[in-house]
């Protein structure tokens, strides 16, 4: 079993030796990533063990991950066997080895390392691993749609922007359009349809997309008229383009699933960090560049409504970055990644990448890189391009260039020099743990598509039913007087129905908790004949703003009968009081809140972002009270530090006194015997030696007290720095064990004030 030092914020990722001393935990502090970090090492060089290693031991540390895996390695993190059976190594070991070997040479490279079944037991109970295949159904299906969703309300308008540049670059690049966000003219229309749909909290799909680019409802792109800047007919041929991208075989991959949400990849619903592999093997080079970059820029948004940190708040860790951050090309990844290198810090997020070839990463991107983990390289330029990257900061440590060249030759497989900047002691050569994960490489795609439904990471398919009304009018039937009549979008010919119209504004407020929100909101319901005419318990929710409503039908509409409850004005007056009371017993604020630290989730965030939160927010304790623990106890080490530093060297004197006064005595003796063999004459000089002698015995005997004294001394200051080290970890320890808290679940509805009807009018639109 490992000691508590895993409950101290600090990675366990090996073993390591100093100047000769027995091999030791390598201990890694997490908040180090947050300054990034590269793994490079040839294949074969056990990078890719160094790797799982790093994200198991972010999982156990509560830090969720976001991994991007090109080569199906990191699929890996699936296979935890913590009671080491053979029947689990069974299915997933290659053709002709012995399960039970497998297992028994797993559990051993465990031991070595003083670990068990039980941390790997620790692994799986701490994190939840999920397997997302965008443009595939091998995974969980990510929905490129979904992405077009608006941006959480009050979001930064900077990071909206970016948000959209990266999903519209996205679309094109499915399309195999490179459009460059300056001049092109697809990318500035679609960017400004995207933006705009989004300032009125609209979702687009794909097919309301190929809508609104043949009419924008726009009539300037910046201050060029729209049909000078892209006419019509140049339009439709875009628009058929994305129609004919919709109608291909397999495009439908990229329209289901869960959608590019960095909070849900973050966190699972009950709260614990997820490690979110994104795995985009099966994708050709393209579709791979277009994921990649449509996820930084998600990246880079949810990165911006983060608060600053220093401690580590989520990694995002790229396998064989070849191609996405070339030092000379400049594909769409590489300036959202540069980015991220250069911002993240001050956000909490660590970036991770990992290469076989040093060469091919930009070198800016390098500079941004606090710690390098080095493995054994494969020619010569990629040794040349470590060490030039290396030299300087290893010099200030008094390595120079000769040395850290032979480090890197003598490098055996599993072993890694690492250079961390904040870390003084080092460079330190590190022997990787065994991961706790079973490493039998790649998950053929029965494999993955199997441990995908065995783990039911698969999201529940919905289906619509359409329903349509027979005996259609062309005309819309007559309204009352004095009641406003509109109509949502639909497709020309569609079959159009009556609807209550209720738009109006909803105040939840709770002085208790300061919370003051106003919420627009549009609802409508059926109109019928029964005994209740308007049930707003079955109204659904109008997405499009009141400004899209239009006051005339779309052509070659069809319109239902309007029921008869609908024929006089007083009836919808009626039905906005019926709306209103539904309202005040419907509409509400959930909230949770932390009975530990009183804080209370924000106004529709979800349970798993507000667990990640208040996660962090401990963990940030945990940080500030264990710098403050370790400022407590220094002065303690350092005082005692000192007395043994003066033991030591009185007991090296004394060490040495003791010696020199026993060779002494022993001459002395020599001296007087000699004299006794050279005759008589001799004889008063051998007593007077002999006596001599004597007293340079018992000078050489205090002498001896006086060393074992010292060494009892060193002794008992020993036993005491072992006392207050143990105390100073178990004080840490304590620190870090917080018992997760049941959450409050808070529901505030609207005061009778609270609902305030701008409309109550006559809305048609399809049935849904």
């Amino acid at each position: 079993m490992l000691p508590d030092y895993e409950k101290l914020g600090v990675f366990y990722l090996g073993q390591t030796a100093t100047d000769g001393a027995a091999p030791h935990p390598y201990l890694y502090e997490s908040r180090h990533l947050t300054t990034h970090g590269v793994v490079i090492g040839m294949t074969g060089s056990g990078k890719t063990g160094l790797s799982i290693a790093l994200l198991e031991e972010a999982a156990i540390d509560q830090v969720p991950a976001i991994v991007v895996d090109p080569k199906g390695d990191l699929t890996n993190l699936l296979l935890t066997f913590p009671e080491l059976r053979p029947e689990d190594f069974l299915p997933w070991i290659a053709e002709g080895k012995d399960p039970a070997e497998e297992a028994k040479k797993w559990a051993a490279g465990l031991a070595a390392g003083d670990q068990d079944g039980a941390r790997i037991q620790r692994l799986k109970d701490a994190a939840d691993v999920r397997v997302y295949t965008p443009g595939s159904r091998l995974g969980v299906p990510i929905s490129l749609v979904k992405s077009l969703a608006p941006p959480p309300k009050g979001a930064d308008a900077e990071a909206v922007r970016e948000q959209a540049l990266g999903v519209v670059g996205s679309l094109l690049g499915l399309l195999g359009i490179e459009a460059d966000p300056v001049k092109s003219r697809e990318h500035l229309l679609l960017v400004t349809i995207v933006t705009q749909a989004w300032a009125r909290e609209e979702t687009l799909d794909i097919e309301l997309l190929i809508a609104r680019i043949q009419d924008p409802k726009i009539k300037k792109i910046g201050v060029l008229d729209l049909e000078g800047f892209y006419p019509r007919k140049e339009r439709y041929e875009l628009a058929v383009a994305f129609n004919h991208l919709l109608a291909s075989p397999g495009f439908d991959a990229w329209l289901a699933g869960d959608p590019l949400d960095i909070d849900l990849f973050l966190r699972a619903p009950d709260g614990r960090p997820r490690i979110s592999i994104l795995s985009i093997a099966h994708l050709g080079d393209a579709e791979r560049m277009v994921f990649v970059t449509l996820l930084l820029h998600q990246m880079i948004a949810w990165m911006r409504r983060q608060t600053g940190t220093s401690s580590l708040r989520a990694l995002f860790f790229m396998d064989e970055i070849f191609g996405y951050f070339p030092p000379v090309a400049n594909p769409p990844s590489k300036a959202p990644l540069l980015l991220l290198l250069k911002q993240a810090r001050a956000f909490g997020l660590g970036i991770l990448l990992a290469t076989q070839n040093p060469v091919d990463l930009d070198y800016k991107g390098l500079a941004n890189c606090g710690t390098w983990f080095v493995g054994r390289l494969q020619t010569e330029r990629d040794k040349a391009r470590v060490v030039e990257g290396l030299e300087g900061a290893l010099a200030q440590a008094g390595i120079d260039r000769g040395t850290i060249e032979r480090m890197l030759s003598s490098l055996a497989p599993r072993a890694f020099l690492v250079h961390d900047v904040h870390d003084p002691s080092g460079p330190h050569l590190v022997q990787t743990r065994f991961t706790l994960s079973y490493l039998r490489g790649p998950l053929s795609r029965e494999e993955l598509s199997r441990i995908v439904v065995e783990r039911k990471m698969l999201p529940a398919t919905e289906t619509k039913a359409m329903a349509r009304v027979a005996g259609a009018a062309k005309d819309p039937p007559p309204s009352p007087e004095g009641i406003s009549t509109l109509y949502a979008p639909s497709a020309p010919g569609a079959l159009l129905e009556a609807h209550a119209l209720a738009v109006a504004t909803v105040r939840f407020s709770d002085p208790k908790s300061k919370l003051d929100v106003v919420r627009d909101v549009r609802f409508a319901a059926p109109i019928s004949d029964a005994a209740v005419p308007v049930a707003w318990g079955d109204a659904r929710w109008v997405p499009e703003a009141l400004d899209e409503l239009a006051e005339v039908p779309v052509q070659n509409a069809r319109f239902g009968e309007l029921p008869s409850s609908a024929a006089k004005a007083k009836a919808f007056a009626q039905w906005q009081k019926d709306f209103v009371t539904w309202a005040l017993a419907n509409q509400g604020v959930t909230r949770f809140r932390d009975p530990a630290t009183g804080l209370y989730s924000e106004v529709g965030e979800a349970e798993a972002t507000f667990r990640n939160r208040l996660v962090f927010a401990g963990r940030e304790q945990r940080d500030v009270a264990i710098d403050q623990l370790r400022a407590k106890y220094k002065p303690k080490f350092d005082k005692l530090a000192e007395k043994i530093e003066k033991v030591d060297a009185a007991l090296r004197r004394e060490e040495a006194e003791a010696e020199a006064a026993r060779n002494d005595g022993l001459l002395q003796a020599g001296a007087g015997f000699l004299s006794a063999v050279l005759g008589n004459r001799k004889a008063v000089g051998f007593v007077r030696g002999a006596a001599t002698a004597a007293k340079g015995v018992s000078r050489a005997k205090k002498q001896g007290e006086d060393v074992v004294a010292k060494r009892e001394e060193r002794a008992a200051l020993t036993a005491k720095w072992q006392e207050l080290d143990q105390e100073f970890r178990a004080a840490a320890a304590a620190l870090s064990e917080v018992a997760p808290v049941p959450l409050e679940e808070q529901l505030i509805r609207p005061k009778k004030t609270g609902v305030s009807v701008a409309l109550l009018g006559l809305l048609w639109r399809e049935r849904r």
